[in-house]
């Protein structure tokens, strides 16, 4: 084996542990369905949390009790947080993340998934992934996506916007559970 497959390997092995470690300090879940940070409890039952860590890890608002039922995707315009809600799973709360809104919030409602697209253009002009379309509204869509630069700036108050960014691993979290058709609640 010659030196530059070695530091190949050891330069894959390195990034890979990097991608884990800042995927798991973000307070992402794996896919085995590991609790984030700490949960608050709910009217549905009880809370789930994270072992404590070094660092504090924000609460989540408990999910709105008036946020519906089945498999969902619960967002708190007042709140600016994300819920994603599988009934048949224990916790139901499969993950909760905060989000940035748009300039314009959606109106309270229940809708439906209507598109997808994994990469684009944002109406801010940043280059974004996982977008997640659910509602349109006196010409303005919106929908959940992520910038490719991880941030979650505030809208511009002058333009309408609907897109309601995450960070980019809450993003891939959303992208995979929201197909075309799942439910999406709006809650004040």
């Amino acid at each position: 084996m010659g030196p530059g497959v070695v530091v190949t390997g050891l330069t894959l092995g390195a990034l890979a542990v990097v991608s884990l470690l800042a995927f798991q300090a973000n307070g992402a879940q794996d896919r085995a369905g590991a609790a984030r940070p700490t949960v608050a409890s709910t009217s549905t039952g009880p809370a789930a949390s994270a072992t404590p860590s070094a660092s504090a890890t924000p609460t989540v608002p408990p999910l709105p009790a008036s946020s519906g039922s089945g498999t969902r995707v619960v967002y708190s315009a007042g709140n600016h947080f994300v819920w994603l809600v599988d009934p048949k799973k224990n916790p139901q709360v499969a993950a909760a993340f905060p989000v940035a809104p748009g300039s314009v919030e959606p109106a309270p409602g229940s809708y439906s998934v209507y598109s997808r697209t994994a990469a684009g253009t944002g109406t801010d002009g940043r280059k974004i992934e996982h977008v997640v379309r659910f509602a349109q509204q006196a010409g303005v869509v919106f929908g959940f996506g992520a910038a490719l630069d991880d941030t979650t700036p505030t809208a511009d108050p002058k333009a309408k916007t609907g897109g309601i960014r995450s960070s980019r691993a809450d993003g891939q979290l959303l992208w995979d559970f929201a197909s075309n058709g799942t439910k999406v609640v709006v809650v004040a």
